[in-house]
Formats: structure tokens, C-alpha cells, sequence
């Protein structure tokens, strides 16, 4: 893994930018997605024991560069802090001298919360500016956001030109476990691809269809993919049967992905195989995650939706006890489909 480390930073004493992804469903001020907070654990514990100060700053929501109170991180500093097991204080910013006095202040075992950073044009502009002002009091930049290295934004990339730039133990464990399934999968390897937007899905439906033994189509990209008259190999299997007005895959259909899941020894899935915000649409989600659970599979599972269905099936820790979870959607998709990641390739 040719990136720079954390591992490998001078980091004892230092004050350090942490880029995290906090970027959760929350509902009435309480985090759905703990396991997002969760991945910066190992992470803050590291730091910590290295005496360092700490500045978690992520993003939430779609504010649209302007201050807007719903995507507020003031709400969930408790659940950072009860999830981390820290103290945490938060700042009603994320640049400027109100940063530096909290960070400067920092007693043993505190960290810091920035405000959104979207709260800014810059951030997703990639203001050189902007970011500088970011980096401005810090000593080290250290990204452990993976669901957001496809981004190249101020808080990504843009404050890797004005501080010594590493990678997190999570940003470095997605990439190892992304590596295995991409390179070097057990066999028989399968894929489950749903969701919808088959244009963002195609190369990594075509990696799979070279690498896997089976590719599992579900989902909205199922129906795009035969409007548009797309051929696969037979290595590819689409929908043959549907419920509904095609708004989730027919028991027929979920009698051949079955049988194929069972011999499993890897299984990849991202995105939902029917419109499951329904719960009469859901019902091939939840069986295929069923027999995920009942295979001898290692799984590796992303995308916001999937991990959604996980969440609704109290099943997130049986996944990860089985194999990984990814935080990223497209960062997931890009990663495996071979695009370039702009804030992997600014830790190289």
C-alpha cells in the first residue's frame, strides 16, 4: 500500500486535523449510523496515546456552502462522545482563532468537533484559500473518510498542499479489504449489484464479470440494464421474474441467486435489489441478506442503502464478525471499478 501512514507520522504532541466521515442518518438528534462514528475509533485511540490534539472535521448533509442549522453538528456531539468514549467539545466553526483557542486548550483524553465544513463554498470547490485557512494551527493532516475519496474537496485534498498528509488505520484497513476482494477472492466469488443509476454501476459490473464467477443484478440497474438492451456475459445473471410494477425481484429469480449464494466463499454486495423504503418491496433484500448470514462466504458489504437494510435486520455486527463493511457508496464503487481516488492519490 504505497500511501503514507499514520503509523509511519511523527505525531507525538502534535495538533492534528482528522478527516473523519460523520456524515450519518440522524433522527430527532440521535445518530442512525453509529458505525460511521465508530470507524474513527481506532483511529482517535492511536492519537491519543500519542499525547496528540485532536480536530475531527467532516461534513453533513447538503447545505449548499451556506450555514444552515439542520446540518448542524452541535446535535450529535454527545452520541460522538458517548460512541468514541471521549470527551468531546465542539466548535461553532471549523476555521478561524475560536478553532485554534479549543485545540490549544485541549486537556488529556479530549477531542474537538468542528462544524460542517459544507457550511463553506470552499469545501466542495476545493478553494485553495479555504483550505488553507482549514490546515491554518495544525501540524499534521491525517484522512481516515475512505466514503469520500472520490471527492476532491478543500477537506480532502486541498489541505494535503499545506500539512505533512497521512492515512488513518480505517482509510487503510478499506483499501486492504477493497484490494482482496478486488485482486485475489476466494472462489466461487459472487457479486450482488442493486440500486439504481446503471451508468455509476456498469464498471464494476464489468470488473466482476471478468474476476467473479457469478455477477447478482437486482434492483432499478436490472430494469435500466434490459431497457437498454445491455448483454453480459452468462456470468451475469438479470431478474427473470419481478413483483409489482418491477419494484422487486419474483421468487423465481430469488430461487437462482440462492442456490448460487450458498456455494459462496466471497460475497460483495452494494445496493438493494428492490425498492425496500416499502416493506412489501423489501422482501428480496432481506432474504438475500439471509442467506449471506446462512453461507460460509467472507462478505465485504457498502453503499448507504445496503448498510440500511443491515441496520433495519440488526445484522451489522453478524456482517462484521463474517467478513467487512464499507462506509463508502461510490467511493466503494469507483475504488473497485478502477477510477482514480484524488484523496488516495494526495496521500501517495
Amino acid at each position: 500500500m504505497d500511501i503514507k501512514k499514520i503509523q509511519d507520522a511523527e505525531v507525538e504532541g502534535k495538533k492534528i486535523l482528522l478527516r473523519v466521515d460523520f456524515n450519518a442518518a440522524i433522527e430527532e438528534d440521535t445518530v442512525k449510523e453509529k458505525f460511521k462514528i465508530k470507524a474513527a475509533d481506532e483511529t482517535v485511540r492511536y492519537l491519543l496515546g500519542m499525547n496528540a490534539k485532536i480536530a475531527l472535521v467532516t461534513h453533513l448533509g447538503r447545505p449548499e456552502g451556506k450555514v444552515d442549522p439542520h446540518f448542524s453538528l452541535n446535535p450529535i456531539k454527545d452520541d460522538v462522545e458517548y460512541i468514541l468514549g471521549h470527551k468531546v467539545k465542539f466548535v461553532h466553526d471549523c476555521i478561524g482563532e475560536e478553532v485554534k483557542k479549543t485545540v490549544d486548550n485541549l486537556k488529556e483524553g479530549e477531542i474537538v468537533l468542528l462544524e460542517n465544513v459544507r457550511f463553506y463554498p470552499g469545501d466542495e470547490s476545493n478553494d485553495e484559500e479555504f483550505a488553507k485557512s482549514l490546515a491554518a494551527g495544525f501540524d499534521i493532516f491525517v484522512n481516515d473518510a475512505f466514503s469520500v475519496c472520490h471527492r476532491d474537496q478543500a477537506s480532502v485534498t486541498g489541505v494535503t498542499k499545506f500539512l505533512p498528509s497521512c492515512a488513518g488505520f480505517w482509510l487503510q484497513k478499506e483499501i486492504e479489504e477493497l484490494d482482496k476482494i478486488k485482486n485475489n477472492p476466494e472462489h466461487p466469488a459472487v457479486a450482488i449489484i442493486g440500486g439504481a443509476k446503471i451508468e455509476t454501476k456498469l464498471p464494476v459490473i464489468k470488473l466482476f464479470e471478468e474476476k467473479y464467477d457469478h455477477v447478482l443484478i437486482g434492483g432499478k440497474i436490472a430494469n435500466e440494464a434490459m431497457n437498454e438492451k445491455m448483454t453480459f456475459s452468462e456470468r451475469v445473471l438479470l431478474p427473470t421474474d419481478y413483483v409489482g410494477d418491477h419494484m422487486d425481484i419474483g421468487v423465481e429469480t430469488l430461487v437462482r441467486y440462492k442456490e448460487i449464494i450458498e456455494k459462496a466463499k466471497t460475497v460483495v454486495w452494494n445496493g438493494p435489489t428492490g425498492k425496500f423504503e416499502e416493506e412489501k418491496y423489501a422482501v428480496s433484500s432481506n432474504e438475500i441478506l439471509k442467506y449471506i448470514l446462512d453461507s460460509e462466504a467472507y462478505v465485504l458489504i457498502g453503499g448507504g442503502e445496503t448498510l440500511e437494510i443491515l441496520e433495519n435486520n440488526n445484522a451489522m455486527d453478524k456482517i462484521a464478525h463474517k467478513g467487512f463493511i464499507s462506509t463508502g457508496g461510490g467511493a466503494m464503487l469507483e475504488y473497485l471499478g478502477g477510477e482514480k481516488m484524488p484523496g488516495i492519490e494526495a496521500l501517495r
